[in-house]
């Protein structure tokens, strides 16, 4: 349905529609208006640029060096590792090679000798621009302060899925994984990223032993609220020593400041 009032553009008229309001309220594609039988070229172009973005971001790559460098100054363990993926074709065709490590990474993680309470995995997943932008924002913020309470490593994962945490989190003898990956790019969030929280990991596990937190971008959850949802999974399980389904989510019981003392 369009309003009464066109707006001229060159030899065409964009009819608004009248629901334009609602814009301000989401990103999804409403209220685009039309010229005659046809949406506008600026819709059409705008679609045509989300689409480039989101494959864009399915073909990204991991800036391991980068991330490594921006996580120095929280001394804490950066293990650099790689999954069984050997390229980006063969990581989109067999998801099952993005669940393990290859066989140097798991010599590197046993030759560690060293255990952890927990370990912060960032592996790319389908939008590695996501993690790029935004893991080591979130780990600056949540691991200065769980390091007086827990040992703590990072994993950097290159072509991993969320099931590459549980053979880190087994190798490495974790009580706690979080998988921070890049989510499927959409056409308006292809900067999305996820936690994956799990409780005693190990492989073979499967998805109702893990919880998430999803849509962490600048359009979506903020870091804040994902901290204080992380904040609340993490005191859960090492509480009741469990996660995933077993855990519900009581949004009157999450911390009003995320990792506060007395939620971990």
């Amino acid at each position: 349905m369009s309003t009464d009032k066109p707006v001229s553009v060159g030899a065409s008229v964009i009819q608004e529609d009248t629901w334009i309001g609602l814009k301000n309220f989401t990103k999804a594609r409403i209220a685009l208006g039309n010229v005659g039988g046809s949406l506008p070229l600026r819709e059409v172009l705008a679609l045509k640029l989300a689409h480039a973005g989101a494959k864009d971001a399915i073909y990204s790559g991991l800036d391991v060096d980068g991330l490594r460098e921006q996580l120095s100054g929280l001394q804490v363990p950066v293990f650099c590792l790689s999954s069984r993926v050997e390229d980006r074709m063969q990581y989109l065709k067999r998801p099952d090679l993005g669940r393990r490590l290859n066989e140097q990474s798991v010599v590197s993680l046993k030759e560690t000798g060293q255990t952890f309470d927990l370990v912060f995995v960032v592996a790319d997943g389908l939008s590695a621009e996501a993690v790029n932008l935004h893991a080591s924002e979130v780990l600056k913020l949540v691991i200065p302060e769980l390091a007086s309470h827990y040992k703590i490593a990072v994993a950097l994962v290159s072509q991993g899925r969320v099931a590459v945490g549980d053979e880190i989190g087994e190798l490495l003898n974790a009580r706690f994984t979080a998988v921070l990956i890049g989510e499927r790019p959409g056409l308006s969030s292809h900067e999305s990223m996820g936690i994956y929280t799990t409780y005693a990991p190990e492989v073979g596990l499967t998805d109702e032993r893990r919880n998430c937190i999803s849509n962490i971008h600048p359009d979506g959850m903020s870091y804040w609220d994902a901290l204080r949802i992380l904040s609340y999974l993490i005191e859960q399980s090492f509480q009741r020593k469990i996660s995933g389904v077993d855990i519900k989510l009581e949004l009157d019981q999450l911390p009003q400041e995320p990792l506060s003392r007395n939620s971990i």
